[in-house]
């Protein structure tokens, strides 16, 4: 077996397949045509984040069988184009926990004794000690948007430091946050009772500029930002504002929208400390997070179950055909489930009716909780770990199934209990095996769960459809579908729109305003 290993990696990783008896080939800074000409005489390929894994490298792996993330981020893989292909994609979600959590709570310290300022000008000659008065972490209370493996170990240090700690997390239930003596609120108070504020979660499109301009007047003022997640949580200029207006005593940046980083006006700022993307830069995280890989490799090198697998689960060979048009359902579901939710989840209730009962069901279980957390959790969450990252939450989960049929040959339906109220849905594949969505709370609906879809709940009567449709058309958005679910006539009913693309969050707003309408989400799978 060849293993070719195309980003600098840990010689750890790289040690321990050579003595799993592979043979292992360092070739870094490769362009996408000559990884193209060599990779197909490779079984495994390494990278970290510089290498591109496109569709034409995929497709040139004629003997490839898994490609490995030496970190946890996979957005430099077209995992999609692996998937078809049947290659398998792991990563390291937890290799670098602990290195970017102190990375935060160092920027933390730094920002609130102004040590990188006062260092500099010293080191020119100068001895200032009045201009860099700083504040105690004491006292204080620390602000937490995501409170997943880094957050909780922030939130953990915080406490050390004699800090109240408040977070925002809809998928943490309130027992587990009280064992880590945090206290769980929602959005808009953790950035009004934060003087220190940090974030902890996935860039994605709804966590894209998550901070802007509106969110900046929410929070009190000399509140301290840090951002050491991902670039574009939060609107660089948004925040340049705020700290040129006072709103924002400081900030301190370790990820940024382009990255690398050439010029910014946050840089020509004072009061902002920044650093190039080290959350992960320590030894020992490199060191984790190559030994990890290497033991995935190994195993599904030899036919073993891997450990971090993002987008293959583990499935017996006879059980495969019959469940394998399953797993796109499943993940879809999960996906419009954690779009349309509107409270913090407390139990998944999962019930399964048909021929598939026959099967082991625990992949599509975990296929379900994987895309149900990934639009929070990104690429921390795969199919191995999607079970105790919910139990880890508080999330009850239970699963159920029966060879009784219900209206389809099989039907995958959930039940999701929030402190909201409960959310229902249900779908099946259709002969075409295509993914339906046939039932949301209730309301008997045919909607395709992919694309842009809105989801608007609303009362049965007239000029609601037609003033939703001449919003939409205002953005020169098309409608590619249209579904209505309703219980009885007159009473509440759904909507369910298939559009070419998105729509404004203003024109959200205005659909919300519409005589009738009760709600509106928008999802995207």
């Amino acid at each position: 077996m060849r293993v070719l290993v195309s980003d600098p990696v840990a010689e750890q990783g790289i040690d321990l397949l050579r003595q799993a008896g592979f043979t292992v080939e360092v070739k870094t800074r490769q362009s996408e045509d000559n990884l193209v000409a060599t990779i197909g005489d490779f079984d495994a390929l390494v990278v970290r984040s510089e290498t591109k894994v496109t569709r034409r490298v995929i497709e040139a792996g004629r003997k490839l069988k898994i490609i490995a993330r030496a970190g946890v981020g996979v957005d430099n893989i077209d995992v999609a184009a692996a998937t078809e292909c049947g290659i398998l994609v792991v990563n390291a979600p937890e290799g670098n926990t602990i290195a970017a959590t102190e990375h935060t709570l160092a920027l933390m310290l730094a920002l609130a004794r102004n040590v990188p300022q006062a260092n500099s000008l010293l080191k020119q000659g100068v001895w200032e000690r009045k201009k860099f008065m700083g504040v105690e972490l004491n006292g204080k209370t620390l602000g937490i948007v995501g409170l997943g493996k880094i957050g909780t170990q922030v939130a953990k240090r915080a406490r050390a430091f004699g800090m109240r700690v408040v977070a925002y997390d809809p998928y943490v239930a309130e027992e587990t946050a009280r064992h880590l003596g945090v206290e769980l609120v929602d959005f808009p108070k953790v950035l009004a009772e934060a003087d220190f504020l940090t974030f902890h979660l996935p860039l994605s499109k709804d966590t894209y500029h998550l901070i802007g301009p509106r969110e900046f007047d929410l929070m009190r003022p000399g509140v301290r930002v840090l951002n050491v997640a991902r670039g574009g949580i939060v609107d660089e200029n948004a925040l340049y504002e705020a700290i040129k207006q006072g709103k924002v005593a400081g900030a301190a940046i370790d990820v940024f929208e382009e990255e690398p980083l050439r010029e910014s006006p946050l840089l020509e700022l004072e009061q902002v400390v920044a650093t190039p993307h080290l959350g992960a830069s320590t030894a020992e995280a490199q060191v984790n997070v190559a030994v990890d890989v290497a033991q995935d490799i190994i195993r599904c090198l030899r036919g073993e179950p891997v450990l971090n697998a993002v987008n293959i689960p583990a499935v017996p060979q006879e059980a495969l055909a019959a469940l394998a048009p399953y797993f796109v359902l499943l993940e879809r579901l999960g996906k419009f489930a954690a779009q349309v939710i509107s409270g913090r989840v407390e139990e998944i209730t999962i019930r399964y009716n048909g021929s598939i009962a026959q099967y082991d069901l625990t992949p599509l279980t975990n296929t379900f909780l994987k895309g149900f957390l990934r639009p929070v959790l990104g690429d921390a969450v795969n199919y191995v770990n999607a079970p105790v990252v919910a139990r880890k939450r508080g999330i009850r989960l239970t699963e159920s199934k029966t060879a009784e049929m219900v209206n389809f040959a099989n039907l995958v339906s959930m039940e999701l209990a929030t402190d909201a109220g409960p959310v229902s849905l249900a779908g099946t594949l259709l002969q075409d095996q295509q993914p339906r969505v046939v039932s949301f709370n209730g309301y008997r609906v045919d909607a395709i769960p992919e694309g842009h879809i809105l989801v608007i709940p609303h009362l049965d009567k007239p000029r609601i459809i037609g003033p939703v449709g001449t919003l939409i058309g205002a953005e020169d958005v098309n409608i590619a579908g249209m579904q209505v679910g309703r219980k009885a006539v007159g009473g509440e009913a759904v909507m369910f729109l298939n559009i070419d693309a998105p729509v404004s969050p203003a024109t959200l707003a205005k659909i919300k305003e519409i005589d009738g309408v009760l709600d509106v989400k928008y999802v995207q799978i």
